[in-house]
């Protein structure tokens, strides 16, 4: 269902009950296709550990193969791109472990949340780690709801638990540049690059700004036919905060557009425990800027390319809900492979105008149209 981009349990059913989708599908994947209510009977019963540490199996096989080393930071740490989203929202309470909210009017929101962490390189991969979803305990006796912060702690326990030899960087928000993920970072012996806003950390912030004036500097400049880009990168080493010294960094971007348009003018600010060179300040920077990645390449993706991650695929059982998240994220990580294979890449090349979307769309006509030998037989379609 995912893999195809289905968008529904009711289309994967459409789809499945054409004589000849069931014909092709069995002729090139041997198996036949379970009616989407038998798939959602098993995915109420399971538990979600057992295809959350799948994922992390197939996972740790990709990066055997050393299909990441290219991409790594430093020509070490792998970058890890943490953050949340929201999956589903109801009127009604789902289930024990949901959310809630309460507007002005009195309104109650129910809804689920879910912190991902996802391995991600500056060619667009986007592959989940790990997933750690933030929800209440059952019952009504407790004194906060769970939050972001909370999940992190469960989620740096899991990565450590199915990658405890990975080299790894975490990218982060505004959010997360407190002592506690300070502390688990330095615990795990993993590396940050975490963004810093002003209102973060203020001491820090206030050091850093007393002491810019004396800040290294590098300049780095970039051009192409529409625009000519500007990179001013300046840091500072040894600020204390909390019995530790960090690295302040810092990344002005001005691009001026050939076509006369207004310049743009950025600025972005990053607290990281890598004491800072004129060698490695721009990768720094240019790293903790991939962490959109896991917005755009990772989230994005998965809520407007086909995968539906909002759509409630279970609106009556929470690990159901869990093992359909877990579903979606093992055949993003198989179709973002698919997708940067040579064939693909090469059929996207020969016609200008040829996308992904529409390439999934001539899969699915294909497979429901095209006729096959008559010595294949129908698969059996229960239910």
């Amino acid at each position: 269902m995912f893999i195809f981009k289905e968008t529904s349990r009711n289309a994967y059913n459409n789809d499945r009950s054409e004589a000849c989708f069931r014909k092709n599908f069995y002729r090139h994947f041997k198996f036949n296709l379970p009616h989407a209510d038998a798939v959602d009977d098993v995915l109420r019963d399971l538990s979600p550990e057992q295809l959350e540490t799948l994922k992390a199996h197939l996972v740790s096989s990709l990066i055997e193969q050393k299909l990441f080393r290219k991409y790594r930071f430093l020509g070490q740490y792998h970058l890890i791109a943490v953050d949340a989203t929201g999956i589903a929202t109801f009127e009604q309470r789902h289930c024990e472990q949901c959310l809630t909210k309460t507007s002005k009017n009195g309104t109650t929101t129910y809804f689920h949340y879910v912190l991902e962490a996802k391995l991600i390189t500056s060619s667009g991969l986007a592959v989940s780690l790990a997933s750690e979803f933030v929800e209440n305990p059952a019952g009504d006796d407790f004194q906060k709801q769970d939050c972001e912060q909370k999940a992190f702690v469960r989620l740096s326990a899991k990565i450590k638990k199915y990658f405890p030899r990975l080299l790894i960087c975490i990218l982060a928000d505004g959010l997360y540049p407190n002592n506690t993920v300070f502390d688990i970072c330095d615990k795990n012996g993993w590396i940050f690059i975490i963004t810093l806003k002003e209102g973060n950390l203020k001491t820090f912030n206030q050091e850093a700004e007393l002491l810019k004036a004396t800040a290294r500097k590098r300049t780095v400049y970039r051009a192409n036919k529409t625009s000519r880009k500007t990179l001013e990168y300046a840091y500072l080493n040894n600020i204390e905060y909390g019995k530790r010294c960090y690295s302040w960094v810092e990344c002005e971007e001005t691009i001026v557009y050939v076509d006369g348009t207004s310049p743009s003018v950025q600025r972005f600010v990053y607290i990281t425990n890598i004491p800072q060179t004129n060698e490695n300040v721009m990768g720094t920077a240019d790293s903790g800027r991939l962490r959109w990645k896991i917005e755009n390449e990772g989230f994005n993706a998965q809520k407007n390319l086909g995968y539906e991650l909002e759509h409630k695929f279970s609106r009556v059982s929470y690990p159901a809900m869990q093992n359909y998240y877990q579903l979606l994220q093992i055949a993003h990580m198989i179709n973002q492979l698919v997708e940067r294979s040579k064939q693909v890449v090469d059929i996207l090349m020969e016609h200008s105008k040829q996308t992904i979307v529409d390439l999934w769309k001539k899969l699915i006509a294909y497979l429901t149209m095209f006729q096959c030998e008559e010595s294949i037989p129908i698969p059996y379609q229960p239910g």
